[in-house]
């Protein structure tokens, strides 16, 4: 096995399942299925997920709010989120923590680095939630930011599509797909994999990101028993 400590990061659209709006349920089972056959493999896995399903700070602003205010409003759906995939793991017999970057101590331990190591090194599923805990900064940023302060091997990042394409393939049918391809080239080819921000952090600290569909069962695990599975960017 390649990897023994991994960051999975999930988008909050994807919860939504066949849904227009929230969490389908359904699909949260299916998520939490999938991480357990890789922790019962004896992967360390932490967890960032997106609050997209619930409300996005970019949304507010096109309403005429403010970004900050909208942003913070953003973190909140991340922790609902959070909130909900704990409760699916754990309905799953995996025991976990939820550490977020607003302090909200009644649901969350606040996210200090060190405890979130040794969280894992116990054995349990660590959720960051609430983002990076600063406005500005996207779910992708704060996957990265935690995975390099965790020194996590690989950001997964799980998506609906198989991995990188030279074009859209839901708008383009010629569009080829890539299985590894580097930092420098996703730059110069201008393709859409995370926001910049995130991008270069992950760039920086030489640290791999594995784009790959995580909506068909056994995907993550197949991964991680080092199949070829989604694309990979590497320096």
């Amino acid at each position: 096995m390649k990897y023994n400590r991994i960051l999975l990061k999930l988008s909050g659209e994807s919860l939504m399942g066949s849904r227009q709006f929230g969490i389908d349920n359904q699909r949260l089972t299916q998520y939490a299925d999938q991480i357990k056959e890789v922790y019962n493999m004896g992967v360390e896995v932490a967890i960032v997920i997106g609050g997209g399903n619930i409300f996005r700070g970019v949304q507010a602003e096109q309403g005429g709010m403010d970004r900050t205010h909208g942003d913070y409003m953003g973190m909140l759906a991340t922790m609902i989120n959070s909130m909900a995939l704990q409760a699916a793991l754990e309905s799953a017999g995996i025991s976990t923590r939820l550490l977020s970057a607003i302090e909200m101590k009644e649901i969350a331990e606040p996210f200090i680095r060190r405890r979130a190591v040794r969280h894992l090194e116990k054995r349990r599923v660590v959720i960051f939630g609430a983002g990076t805990g600063n406005p500005f900064f996207t779910t992708d940023s704060a996957a990265s930011l935690r995975a390099i302060e965790i020194n996590a091997d690989v950001i997964l990042k799980g998506t609906r599509v198989d991995g990188i394409y030279s074009a859209d393939p839901e708008k383009d049918k010629s569009a080829t797909k890539y299985s590894t391809i580097t930092f420098d080239e996703v730059y110069a080819k201008g393709l859409n994999v995370m926001d910049l921000t995130a991008f270069t952090l992950c760039k920086e600290n030489n640290l791999p990101i594995i784009v790959f569909d995580m909506d068909t069962p056994g995907n993550l695990k197949q991964l991680l028993e080092g199949k070829s599975v989604g694309t990979i960017v590497c320096n």
